[in-house]
Protein backbone atom coordinates (compact mmCIF):
# COMPACT_ATOMS: atom_id res chain seq x y z
CA UNK A 1 0.00 0.00 0.00
CA UNK A 2 1.45 3.41 -0.95
CA UNK A 3 2.93 5.41 1.90
CA UNK A 4 2.23 8.78 0.23
CA UNK A 5 -0.76 10.81 1.32
CA UNK A 6 -3.76 8.79 0.13
CA UNK A 7 -6.20 11.66 0.59
CA UNK A 8 -4.73 13.56 -2.37
CA UNK A 9 -5.74 10.70 -4.66
CA UNK A 10 -9.40 11.23 -3.79
CA UNK A 11 -9.38 14.97 -3.15
CA UNK A 12 -12.56 16.48 -4.45
CA UNK A 13 -14.13 13.14 -5.39
CA UNK A 14 -17.93 12.94 -5.01
CA UNK A 15 -17.63 10.15 -2.42
CA UNK A 16 -15.23 12.09 -0.20
CA UNK A 17 -17.33 15.23 -0.49
CA UNK A 18 -20.36 13.20 0.58
CA UNK A 19 -18.47 11.78 3.59
CA UNK A 20 -17.21 15.22 4.62
CA UNK A 21 -20.65 16.77 4.29
CA UNK A 22 -22.12 14.06 6.53
CA UNK A 23 -19.43 14.73 9.13
CA UNK A 24 -20.05 18.47 9.06
CA UNK A 25 -23.77 17.95 9.65
CA UNK A 26 -22.96 15.64 12.60
CA UNK A 27 -20.37 18.10 14.02
CA UNK A 28 -17.57 15.56 13.88
CA UNK A 29 -14.29 17.00 15.18
CA UNK A 30 -11.88 18.21 12.52
CA UNK A 31 -9.12 15.79 13.52
CA UNK A 32 -11.56 12.89 13.51
CA UNK A 33 -12.74 13.97 10.07
CA UNK A 34 -9.21 14.00 8.67
CA UNK A 35 -8.38 10.63 10.22
CA UNK A 36 -11.55 9.01 8.86
CA UNK A 37 -11.04 10.45 5.37
CA UNK A 38 -7.47 9.12 5.35
CA UNK A 39 -8.55 5.61 6.38
CA UNK A 40 -11.34 5.50 3.82
CA UNK A 41 -8.85 6.51 1.14
CA UNK A 42 -6.39 3.81 2.27
CA UNK A 43 -9.21 1.29 2.23
CA UNK A 44 -10.09 2.10 -1.38
CA UNK A 45 -6.43 2.14 -2.46
CA UNK A 46 -5.91 -1.26 -0.80
CA UNK A 47 -8.67 -2.83 -2.86
CA UNK A 48 -7.56 -1.03 -6.01
CA UNK A 49 -4.12 -2.63 -5.66
CA UNK A 50 -5.59 -6.06 -4.89
CA UNK A 51 -8.28 -6.02 -7.59
CA UNK A 52 -6.44 -4.05 -10.26
CA UNK A 53 -8.99 -1.24 -10.47
CA UNK A 54 -11.29 1.06 -8.54
CA UNK A 55 -14.29 -0.51 -6.81
CA UNK A 56 -17.12 1.41 -5.18
CA UNK A 57 -17.35 0.61 -1.43
CA UNK A 58 -20.96 -0.59 -1.79
CA UNK A 59 -19.63 -3.41 -3.99
CA UNK A 60 -16.95 -4.33 -1.45
CA UNK A 61 -19.33 -4.71 1.48
CA UNK A 62 -18.52 -6.70 4.61
CA UNK A 63 -15.98 -8.94 2.86
CA UNK A 64 -13.97 -5.93 1.77
CA UNK A 65 -13.89 -4.48 5.28
CA UNK A 66 -12.92 -7.78 6.90
CA UNK A 67 -10.15 -8.33 4.35
CA UNK A 68 -8.73 -4.84 4.97
CA UNK A 69 -8.88 -5.07 8.78
CA UNK A 70 -7.27 -8.52 8.74
CA UNK A 71 -4.52 -7.16 6.50
CA UNK A 72 -3.84 -4.37 9.00
CA UNK A 73 -3.62 -6.81 11.93
CA UNK A 74 -1.72 -9.68 10.26
CA UNK A 75 0.50 -8.11 7.59
CA UNK A 76 0.96 -4.56 8.84
CA UNK A 77 0.85 -5.56 12.53
CA UNK A 78 -0.71 -2.26 13.52
CA UNK A 79 -1.62 -1.41 17.09
CA UNK A 80 -5.12 -2.25 18.26
CA UNK A 81 -5.97 1.45 18.55
CA UNK A 82 -4.92 1.98 14.93
CA UNK A 83 -7.08 -0.89 13.70
CA UNK A 84 -10.00 0.35 15.78
CA UNK A 85 -9.70 3.81 14.26
CA UNK A 86 -9.75 2.28 10.77
CA UNK A 87 -12.82 0.26 11.73
CA UNK A 88 -14.59 3.35 13.08
CA UNK A 89 -13.88 5.20 9.83
CA UNK A 90 -15.31 2.38 7.72
CA UNK A 91 -18.34 2.01 9.98
CA UNK A 92 -19.01 5.72 9.50
CA UNK A 93 -18.65 5.36 5.72
CA UNK A 94 -21.10 2.48 5.45
CA UNK A 95 -23.62 3.20 8.21
CA UNK A 96 -23.77 7.01 8.22
CA UNK A 97 -22.90 7.96 4.64
CA UNK A 98 -23.89 5.00 2.45
CA UNK A 99 -26.62 3.70 4.78
CA UNK A 100 -25.44 0.11 4.28
CA UNK A 101 -25.47 -2.75 6.79
CA UNK A 102 -22.20 -4.63 7.31
CA UNK A 103 -20.91 -7.46 9.47
CA UNK A 104 -17.43 -7.45 11.00
CA UNK A 105 -15.63 -10.78 11.24
CA UNK A 106 -11.99 -9.81 10.92
CA UNK A 107 -8.89 -10.78 12.89
CA UNK A 108 -8.48 -8.08 15.53
CA UNK A 109 -5.21 -6.69 16.78
CA UNK A 110 -4.57 -7.37 20.46
CA UNK A 111 -4.86 -4.31 22.67
CA UNK A 112 -1.94 -4.09 25.13
CA UNK A 113 -2.53 -3.03 28.70
CA UNK A 114 -0.44 0.09 29.29
CA UNK A 115 -0.25 2.41 32.26
CA UNK A 116 -0.07 6.17 31.71
CA UNK A 117 3.16 8.02 32.42
CA UNK A 118 2.78 10.03 35.64
CA UNK A 119 5.14 12.60 37.10
CA UNK A 120 5.83 13.23 40.76
CA UNK A 121 4.99 16.73 42.07
CA UNK A 122 8.70 17.59 42.14
CA UNK A 123 9.10 16.46 38.53
CA UNK A 124 6.13 18.59 37.48
CA UNK A 125 7.61 21.62 39.21
CA UNK A 126 11.01 21.02 37.62
CA UNK A 127 9.61 20.71 34.10
CA UNK A 128 7.36 23.76 34.50
CA UNK A 129 10.35 25.82 35.61
CA UNK A 130 11.97 25.21 32.22
CA UNK A 131 8.91 25.82 29.99
CA UNK A 132 9.37 28.98 27.91
CA UNK A 133 8.04 31.48 26.93
CA UNK A 134 5.66 32.64 29.65
CA UNK A 135 2.38 31.96 27.77
CA UNK A 136 3.48 28.35 27.19
CA UNK A 137 4.42 28.08 30.88
CA UNK A 138 0.95 29.33 31.81
CA UNK A 139 -0.70 26.84 29.45
CA UNK A 140 1.23 23.91 30.93
CA UNK A 141 0.38 25.11 34.43
CA UNK A 142 -3.30 25.07 33.46
CA UNK A 143 -3.00 21.58 31.99
CA UNK A 144 -1.60 20.30 35.26
CA UNK A 145 -3.66 22.52 37.56
CA UNK A 146 -6.98 21.79 35.87
CA UNK A 147 -6.46 18.52 34.03
CA UNK A 148 -6.86 20.13 30.61
CA UNK A 149 -6.00 18.49 27.30
CA UNK A 150 -3.60 20.49 25.15
CA UNK A 151 -6.29 21.52 22.65
CA UNK A 152 -8.62 22.50 25.49
CA UNK A 153 -5.92 24.85 26.78
CA UNK A 154 -5.32 26.25 23.28
CA UNK A 155 -9.02 26.94 22.75
CA UNK A 156 -9.67 28.73 26.04
CA UNK A 157 -11.29 32.11 25.59
CA UNK A 158 -11.15 35.13 27.90
CA UNK A 159 -14.76 34.59 29.05
CA UNK A 160 -14.00 31.01 30.13
CA UNK A 161 -11.93 32.18 33.10
CA UNK A 162 -14.25 32.83 36.05
CA UNK A 163 -12.17 34.49 38.76
CA UNK A 164 -15.03 35.06 41.23
CA UNK A 165 -16.14 31.41 41.10
CA UNK A 166 -12.52 30.22 40.94
CA UNK A 167 -13.21 27.92 38.04
CA UNK A 168 -12.44 27.47 34.35
CA UNK A 169 -15.14 26.45 31.89
CA UNK A 170 -13.84 24.02 29.31
CA UNK A 171 -16.01 24.37 26.21
CA UNK A 172 -16.55 21.63 23.65
CA UNK A 173 -14.10 19.15 25.15
CA UNK A 174 -13.82 15.62 23.87
CA UNK A 175 -17.26 14.46 22.77
CA UNK A 176 -18.36 18.12 22.57
CA UNK A 177 -18.96 18.19 26.33
CA UNK A 178 -18.54 21.25 28.55
CA UNK A 179 -17.19 20.94 32.07
CA UNK A 180 -15.90 23.09 34.92
CA UNK A 181 -12.44 22.60 36.42
CA UNK A 182 -10.76 24.36 39.36
CA UNK A 183 -8.89 27.60 38.78
CA UNK A 184 -5.54 27.29 40.62
CA UNK A 185 -5.14 30.13 43.11
CA UNK A 186 -1.51 30.73 42.14
CA UNK A 187 -2.50 31.27 38.48
CA UNK A 188 -4.99 34.08 39.14
CA UNK A 189 -2.40 36.87 38.87
CA UNK A 190 -0.66 35.43 35.75
CA UNK A 191 -4.05 34.92 34.08
CA UNK A 192 -5.16 38.48 34.79
CA UNK A 193 -1.87 39.70 33.33
CA UNK A 194 -2.41 37.52 30.26
CA UNK A 195 -5.89 38.96 29.77
CA UNK A 196 -4.44 42.48 29.98
CA UNK A 197 -2.00 41.58 27.21
CA UNK A 198 -4.81 40.10 25.12
CA UNK A 199 -6.87 43.25 25.63
CA UNK A 200 -4.03 45.44 24.31
CA UNK A 201 -3.41 43.09 21.39
CA UNK A 202 -7.12 43.09 20.59
CA UNK A 203 -7.21 46.88 20.52
CA UNK A 204 -4.31 46.87 18.07
CA UNK A 205 -6.14 44.35 15.88
CA UNK A 206 -9.27 46.50 15.87
CA UNK A 207 -7.28 49.50 14.66
CA UNK A 208 -6.17 47.61 11.54
CA UNK A 209 -9.65 46.31 10.74
CA UNK A 210 -9.16 42.93 12.38
CA UNK A 211 -10.24 41.79 15.84
CA UNK A 212 -12.50 39.01 14.63
CA UNK A 213 -12.32 35.52 16.09
CA UNK A 214 -13.88 32.29 14.87
CA UNK A 215 -17.30 31.62 16.42
CA UNK A 216 -18.65 28.10 16.95
CA UNK A 217 -21.83 26.75 15.40
CA UNK A 218 -24.41 29.40 14.43
CA UNK A 219 -23.26 32.04 16.91
CA UNK A 220 -21.72 34.09 14.09
CA UNK A 221 -25.26 34.42 12.70
CA UNK A 222 -27.04 34.86 16.02
CA UNK A 223 -24.55 37.43 17.36
CA UNK A 224 -22.84 38.90 14.26
CA UNK A 225 -20.67 41.35 16.24
CA UNK A 226 -19.71 39.05 19.11
CA UNK A 227 -16.65 37.87 17.19
CA UNK A 228 -14.96 41.21 17.91
CA UNK A 229 -15.71 41.27 21.64
CA UNK A 230 -12.86 40.78 24.09
CA UNK A 231 -14.62 37.97 25.94
CA UNK A 232 -14.61 35.76 22.84
CA UNK A 233 -10.91 36.29 22.07
CA UNK A 234 -8.61 33.33 22.56
CA UNK A 235 -6.65 33.43 25.80
CA UNK A 236 -3.57 32.16 23.98
CA UNK A 237 -3.74 33.67 20.49
CA UNK A 238 -1.62 33.01 17.43
CA UNK A 239 1.18 35.45 16.73
CA UNK A 240 -0.14 36.34 13.26
CA UNK A 241 -3.45 37.42 11.82
CA UNK A 242 -5.13 35.28 9.16
CA UNK A 243 -7.93 35.56 6.63
CA UNK A 244 -8.70 31.87 7.07
CA UNK A 245 -8.31 31.29 10.78
CA UNK A 246 -10.49 28.21 10.80
CA UNK A 247 -8.92 25.78 8.29
CA UNK A 248 -12.04 23.66 8.02
CA UNK A 249 -14.01 26.35 6.22
CA UNK A 250 -12.23 26.28 2.87
CA UNK A 251 -11.16 22.65 2.93
CA UNK A 252 -12.28 20.54 -0.03
CA UNK A 253 -14.57 23.36 -1.09
CA UNK A 254 -17.06 22.37 1.62
CA UNK A 255 -17.76 25.29 3.98
CA UNK A 256 -18.58 24.85 7.60
CA UNK A 257 -22.36 24.79 7.66
CA UNK A 258 -22.55 27.86 9.90
CA UNK A 259 -20.16 30.13 7.98
CA UNK A 260 -21.77 33.46 7.17
CA UNK A 261 -21.52 34.75 3.59
CA UNK A 262 -18.36 36.80 3.30
CA UNK A 263 -17.03 35.48 6.62
CA UNK A 264 -13.74 34.43 5.02
CA UNK A 265 -12.92 38.07 4.38
CA UNK A 266 -12.70 38.68 8.12
CA UNK A 267 -9.17 39.28 9.34
CA UNK A 268 -8.94 37.02 12.37
CA UNK A 269 -6.56 35.88 15.06
CA UNK A 270 -6.84 32.16 15.76
CA UNK A 271 -5.51 30.33 18.82
CA UNK A 272 -1.90 29.23 19.25
CA UNK A 273 -0.84 26.08 17.40
CA UNK A 274 -0.73 23.08 19.72
CA UNK A 275 2.48 21.83 18.07
CA UNK A 276 4.36 24.81 19.47
CA UNK A 277 3.15 23.89 22.96
CA UNK A 278 4.29 20.29 22.52
CA UNK A 279 7.67 21.55 21.33
CA UNK A 280 8.01 23.79 24.39
CA UNK A 281 7.26 20.86 26.69
CA UNK A 282 9.74 18.60 24.88
CA UNK A 283 12.48 21.22 25.22
CA UNK A 284 11.68 21.67 28.93
CA UNK A 285 11.84 17.92 29.55
CA UNK A 286 15.25 17.72 27.91
CA UNK A 287 16.55 20.61 30.02
CA UNK A 288 15.08 19.07 33.16
CA UNK A 289 16.90 15.79 32.47
CA UNK A 290 13.85 13.62 33.18
CA UNK A 291 14.03 10.37 31.23
CA UNK A 292 10.36 9.55 30.71
CA UNK A 293 8.12 9.67 27.66
CA UNK A 294 6.48 12.97 28.53
CA UNK A 295 3.98 14.95 26.46
CA UNK A 296 1.43 17.63 27.27
CA UNK A 297 -1.04 14.88 28.14
CA UNK A 298 1.27 13.72 30.93
CA UNK A 299 0.24 16.81 32.91
CA UNK A 300 -3.38 15.63 32.73
CA UNK A 301 -2.43 12.13 33.89
CA UNK A 302 -0.44 13.63 36.76
CA UNK A 303 -3.36 15.92 37.72
CA UNK A 304 -5.70 12.94 38.10
CA UNK A 305 -3.19 10.77 39.95
CA UNK A 306 -2.21 13.48 42.41
CA UNK A 307 -5.87 14.23 43.16
CA UNK A 308 -6.42 10.55 43.88
CA UNK A 309 -3.41 10.46 46.16
CA UNK A 310 -4.70 13.53 48.03
CA UNK A 311 -7.89 11.66 48.91
CA UNK A 312 -10.34 12.84 46.23
CA UNK A 313 -12.90 10.22 45.26
CA UNK A 314 -12.85 8.62 41.83
CA UNK A 315 -16.24 10.04 40.81
CA UNK A 316 -15.11 13.60 41.42
CA UNK A 317 -11.98 13.01 39.36
CA UNK A 318 -14.12 11.48 36.60
CA UNK A 319 -16.22 14.64 36.46
CA UNK A 320 -13.18 16.94 36.40
CA UNK A 321 -11.59 14.95 33.58
CA UNK A 322 -14.80 14.75 31.60
CA UNK A 323 -14.73 10.95 31.28
CA UNK A 324 -18.02 9.39 30.15
CA UNK A 325 -17.23 6.09 31.91
CA UNK A 326 -15.66 5.74 35.36
CA UNK A 327 -13.73 2.70 34.13
CA UNK A 328 -11.58 5.11 32.11
CA UNK A 329 -10.74 7.04 35.26
CA UNK A 330 -10.00 3.85 37.21
CA UNK A 331 -6.69 3.46 35.37
CA UNK A 332 -5.23 6.03 37.77
CA UNK A 333 -5.75 3.72 40.72
CA UNK A 334 -3.07 1.49 39.18
CA UNK A 335 -0.44 4.21 39.06
CA UNK A 336 -1.27 5.87 42.37
CA UNK A 337 0.82 5.15 45.45
CA UNK A 338 -2.33 5.40 47.58
CA UNK A 339 -5.00 4.02 45.25
CA UNK A 340 -6.58 0.60 45.02
CA UNK A 341 -3.33 -1.03 44.00
CA UNK A 342 -1.08 0.98 46.30
CA UNK A 343 0.71 -1.46 48.57
CA UNK A 344 3.85 -1.34 50.66
CA UNK A 345 6.70 -3.47 49.40
CA UNK A 346 7.72 -6.22 51.86
CA UNK A 347 11.34 -5.19 51.28
CA UNK A 348 10.64 -1.91 53.07
CA UNK A 349 9.68 -3.86 56.20
CA UNK A 350 13.05 -5.54 56.61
Amino acid sequence: MPESDPVSTFKGSPLMRQVRQTMRVMHVAKRTEEAYISWIARYLIFHRDRRGGWTHPTLLGSDGINEFLTYLAVERRVAASTQNQALSALLFLYSKTLKSEIQIDAIRAKRPSKLPVVLSPSEVAKILSYVQPKPKHLMCSLMYGGGLRVMEACRLRVKDIEFDRKQIIVREGKGEKDRAVPLPQRLITPLKHQIELISKLHQQDLLVGAGWVWMPYALAIKWPNAGRELGWQYLFPASNLSYDSHPRESQEGIPDQHVVDGDRTQLRRHHVNENSVQAAVKAAVLRAGIHKKITCHTFRHSFATHLLESGKDIRTIQTLLGHADVSTTMIYTHVSRLGASGVESPLDRL
